[in-house]
Formats: structure tokens, C-alpha cells, sequence
């Protein structure tokens, strides 16, 4: 049997135009939501749509820079607009600079634009709409770096730590408001940005593999069914959890 478990219900997924993004809302599509696809690379975000409609799904594109207020409100607008209701919401939306200086104040500063202040602003509106309607359930992406320091970077571990703090407190916040508030902190993901950086480098898969404890890397379905499960009344008594799904990275 089919799972339909977000049948009549509607997600909204930001950073949604590949990898992680795009597998949670093709899930969430597969399980019966009805999807908002939203993300600044036009061309990916209205291709997963495709993906969706082609599979028998529902499901509109509105591109989103998310560290801008007025193109956050206006897309929990749209979403309204078009399907009625806001009942669960991904804030995937992020960035993860390789190569960059991180001592580059305009390097730190788009870090944290993007990887909290969106997070904040979608958290802003889409809660704002969720209270109207009586709860909902809201989940951010965050990262093992959002738990553990890198030596390598600043601005994407400040920037993850801060999307914990900000899960954590809206949770505590809005506990009795009937909406639930969570993170995932996915380790090494095989997306189009890790085979790229494998391409340049064939020692990159190597060292990914080994300092993961099951020795691989995840896929970007295994996040999905985790920001499903958080999204879901199965997990009706979590709340503020940063659910770590990285083949033991985190263990060591």
C-alpha cells in the first residue's frame, strides 16, 4: 500500500532545486503533500516540479532568495494563495563555500545571510501563517559541522551552530502553539557538489569513506525519510531536536 501519510497536506521546501532539497520534496510528493518548490536556481527548482507532476503529484515553483524578507513573505503568500493551508516546512536553503577565504568578511557575511538568516525569515513567516491555522511542523537543515567545529572553515559551522540555536529556541517558543520545530544534521551527502568536488580530487571519496564510521557516504533519501519522519504525527512529541543522520560521524 501506498504511503500517504501528508495526504490534504501542504509542504514547502526551500533549496529544493537538487540533492537533499529535491529527494525531501519528491518524497513528500510520493507521501501526498502537496509541494512548494521554491530555490534561486530557476532552471532545477522548476525541473524537480516536473519530476513531481510527472509522478502524478502536485506541486508549483517560486523562486526564493531566502535572506531577502519581502521574497520569503511573498512565498508563504503564494503557498497560501495556491493551496490554502502551510502545514509543513523544510528550510533546506543553504550554502557551503569551498575554496574561499574564511577570514573574508564578505565570504563570512553571505555564510550567515543565507545559512541563518534564512532560516530565520522562513521560520518568521511560515510560523507566522502556521499560528493562524492552529500548528504545524517546521524542520531546518543544519549539519554535523552544526555540532562539531571544522578546521578547515568558519562560516558554515558558525552558521549551522546558529540553525541549532534558532531550532532549539523557536521549539521552546512556540512548544504550546501546537508547532513542532526540528533540525536533521546530515553528514557527507552524495549531492552534485560532493561528486564535483570528487571529480577534482579522487582522493576526496577516499577520505570521506574513511572518516565516516559505516564507510559510505548518505543519500539524499535518507535525509528525506528523516525530515518526513520529524514532519510526521509520528513524531507528535518532538520538538527542539537536531536529528543527526550521518553513518556515525558524530559518534567518534
Amino acid at each position: 500500500m501506498a504511503d500517504r501519510q501528508f495526504e490534504g497536506k501542504v509542504a514547502l521546501v526551500t533549496g529544493a532545486s537538487a540533492g537533499i532539497g529535491r529527494a525531501t520534496a519528491l518524497r513528500f510528493a510520493e507521501a501526498g503533500a502537496k509541494v512548494v518548490v521554491s530555490d534561486v536556481v530557476v532552471a532545477g527548482g522548476e525541473e524537480t516540479v516536473q519530476m513531481i507532476r510527472a509522478a502524478g503529484g502536485d506541486a508549483m515553483f517560486v523562486s526564493t532568495d531566502v535572506s531577502n524578507a519581502a521574497a520569503v513573505e511573498a512565498l508563504v503568500a503564494r503557498t497560501v494563495e495556491r493551496y490554502g493551508r502551510l502545514d509543513c516546512a523544510f528550510n533546506n536553503a543553504g550554502i557551503n563555500e569551498s575554496g574561499v577565504d574564511e577570514w573574508d568578511e564578505g565570504v563570512f557575511e553571505r555564510s550567515l545571510s543565507i545559512n541563518v538568516k534564512g532560516v530565520f525569515l522562513c521560520m518568521k513567516y511560515e510560523i507566522a501563517q502556521m499560528l493562524k491555522q492552529g500548528g504545524g511542523a517546521i524542520v531546518n537543515t543544519s549539519s554535523i559541522n552544526g555540532l562539531v567545529g571544522s578546521a578547515g572553515q568558519l562560516g558554515y559551522p558558525t552558521g549551522k551552530h546558529g540553525v541549532v540555536g534558532l531550532t532549539r529556541s523557536a521549539a521552546l517558543r512556540y512548544a504550546r502553539e501546537g508547532i513542532r520545530v526540528n533540525a536533521v544534521c546530515p553528514g557527507v551527502i552524495l549531492t552534485a557538489m560532493t561528486e564535483r568536488a570528487m571529480a577534482s580530487n579522487p582522493q576526496v571519496k577516499q577520505m570521506i569513506e574513511t572518516m565516516t564510521p559505516m564507510g559510505r557516504m548518505g543519500a539524499p533519501r535518507e535525509i528525506a525519510e528523516g525530515v518526513l519522519w520529524l514532519c510526521s504525527d509520528k513524531a507528535s512529541f518532538v520538538t527542539g531536536h537536531p536529528l543527526v543522520i550521518d553513518g556515525g560521524f558524530v559518534a567518534f
